[in-house]
């Protein structure tokens, strides 16, 4: 490896060590991303409780309004001020060391591997939204006639 390289790797590594964990675990059913400041809703829509508890509920599939609707009427973690994230925000969730889900699911737990809303929409085909497939964590197109998951997003 030549002298550059090294510099870049243990740059990172020193970064990433003094950066800790990506993630923290609110306790109230938030995840924070310590990179990026956003506040995450730890489980997808229509599954778990306030505490984060991801197991007793099921996933529930939303249209493109229904999707904006209950993000912006949530209300978690004593915080009402939710939304849908745009792709760029999506995308900052995505692990691709992992897959089916390609999520970290001890940050995330029981994420489905289907695909999730973003509110950006297709520049050059404005019928059609930027979604993310959790399976492989694929930017793919979905058409706002359509039906997707929802995680919510907060902040920075």
């Amino acid at each position: 490896m030549n002298r550059a390289k090294k510099i870049v790797w243990v740059g990172f590594f020193l970064c990433a060590s003094l950066w800790g964990a990506p993630f923290t675990d609110n306790g109230n059913g938030t995840v924070t991303d310590s990179a990026t400041r956003l506040v995450w809703q730890k489980c997808s829509a229509g599954q778990g409780t306030t505490l984060g508890n991801c197991g007793t509920g099921s996933i529930s599939w939303y249209t493109l309004s229904d999707a904006f609707t209950f993000c912006e009427g949530l209300i978690l973690g004593g915080r009402s001020d939710w939304r849908l994230p745009n792709i760029n925000e999506l995308m900052s969730i995505i692990d691709y060391t992992k897959n089916d889900p390609s999520i970290d699911s001890s940050v995330f737990p029981n994420t489905e591997i289907s695909t999730y809303w973003s509110s950006t929409t297709q520049a050059h085909n404005t019928s059609r939204m930027w979604s993310i497939l959790f399976n492989s964590g694929s930017l793919i197109f979905s058409p706002k006639e359509g039906q997707n998951r929802v995680r919510c997003v907060t902040g920075p």
